[in-house]
């Protein structure tokens, strides 16, 4: 009860931040109910992530590939659920990456990333951008590494065996409590906010 509630409190902040921050995100608004769905999906997006990575807490064998599966595959399939519910392109990103496709695809990205880095106390914004020739904003929230994290995201030389086999690229280790991990990335097209527009003005 007490998470949902924090949760909500959480979600509703986001949005008074983001639509009030500065004179150069107002440009960039999307409508009201867009963005505080995009908020409260990517927090609950969180929430899942950090609660299956809660479960790698005082186990003592060492984390396989079939812990992936159950950890993390998890949270990127429900990214895609929510891109493809929505009209979204829903990622993460990092500086730090085990997999390729979650590197920074843009600079306004890796700004966002220098962003975060910056300033532990952001949690989300969002911006104007154009992706793959695309119009929209996007939404930024921050991850953080928490203590389950390190079980696979700690000293290099302490990975598990199967990442260090099969990401010999991996860039995703050393981290400590409380670093910046990377971050949410939830791409909205400006045609998906003017279709929902013009269905809220139908509806009127």
């Amino acid at each position: 009860m007490f998470r949902n509630l924090l949760k909500a409190c959480l979600c509703v902040l986001l949005v008074l931040v983001v639509v009030t921050s500065h004179a150069k995100i107002a440009q960039a608004q999307p409508i009201p109910q867009q963005l505080a769905k995009a908020v409260e999906e990517i927090e609950n997006l969180d929430a899942m992530r950090s609660g299956l990575a809660f479960t790698l807490e005082g186990v003592t064998e060492p984390p396989t590939s079939q812990t992936m599966k159950e950890v993390c595959k998890p949270v990127g399939m429900r990214a895609q659920q929510l891109s493809k519910e929505n009209g979204w392109q829903v990622k993460q990103i990092s500086n730090k990456y085990r997999n390729p496709a979650h590197k920074p695809d843009n600079l306004h990205a890796k700004m966002a990333l220098a962003k975060f880095d910056k300033d532990p106390e952001l949690m989300g914004f969002w911006d104007k951008e154009t992706l793959n020739q695309e119009a929209g904003t996007r939404y930024y929230r921050r991850i953080n590494v928490e203590a389950s994290c390190l079980a696979c995201h700690g000293r290099k030389s302490e990975r598990p065996a199967f990442i260090q086999k099969g990401y010999p690229e991996d860039l995703a280790y050393d981290f400590k409590v409380g670093d910046l991990r990377g971050m949410y990335a939830v791409f909205i097209p400006e045609a998906e906010q003017q279709a929902i527009q013009a269905t809220l003005s139908s509806a009127l």
